[in-house]
């Protein structure tokens, strides 16, 4: 993560695996899932919401890694002008079985040069934007999320959730998944096609039966 971080871009990921590890945990089994969060420098890093977040260092590059998820926020656009961070998080990916972004965090991913080529996603209203940035990325504007091969990108703020589930389904199963959204009240998998805005979302009006019920 960085300065300005978008804070459920991190606590939400973060919630899922950490749930996953409680859920394996009551059946025996071993953690599956060791999350740590970093960002260069250490101590808090205060998210756009206020709120400080405790960080460790990036570590080294030789450093095991099995996933690595980045954050997006008000502060992407200059953690993305960073060139110390931009190469850390170059070299890493490619040693890392997968590598994804949260939100506006596909645009840090993307000036690193490992989206070029590759269909991605990010906050439906900033698509056009990553699109003329980075125009060797096929933006697509409506998924929650997107895989194409080792890169996951995901859609707004709470797509992270759906993305980081997408993983635990892929490595524990689906039942674990379930277990998981279950608990935290979520979708394993949305309705209404995984697309991220829609105008229907919000009601034009407080007529009708939700106004009668009321």
């Amino acid at each position: 993560m960085f300065p300005s971080v978008q804070l459920l871009d991190v606590s939400g990921p973060l919630q899922v695996f950490s749930t996953a590890n409680d859920i394996v945990g009551e059946s025996g089994g071993a953690s599956p899932y060791a999350p740590r969060v970093v960002a260069q420098g250490c101590g808090d890093i205060v998210a756009s919401a206020g709120l400080g977040i405790a960080a460790g260092r990036l570590p080294p590059i030789d450093a095991a890694l099995d996933t690595l998820v980045i954050a997006g926020g008000e502060g992407v656009q200059a953690a993305a002008a960073d060139p110390a961070l931009v190469d850390w998080i170059r070299l890493r990916a490619n040693s890392a079985r997968r590598v994804a972004s949260v939100c506006t965090g596909a645009f840090l991913l993307a000036a690193t040069g490992l989206l070029d080529g590759r269909r991605a996603a990010t906050h439906w209203s900033l698509c056009d934007e990553l699109a003329r940035k980075f125009p060797a990325i096929r933006v697509e504007p409506d998924p929650i999320f997107v895989r194409d091969g080792p890169v996951w990108t995901s859609a707004g703020v709470t797509a992270g959730i759906d993305l980081a589930l997408a993983m635990v389904e892929k490595d524990l199963g689906r039942t674990v998944a379930l277990a998981v959204a279950r608990y935290l009240v979520v979708f394993l998998k949305r309705p209404g096609g995984q697309a991220q805005f829609q105008h229907g979302i919000v009601p034009a009006s407080g007529r009708g039966q939700i106004r009668s019920a009321a």
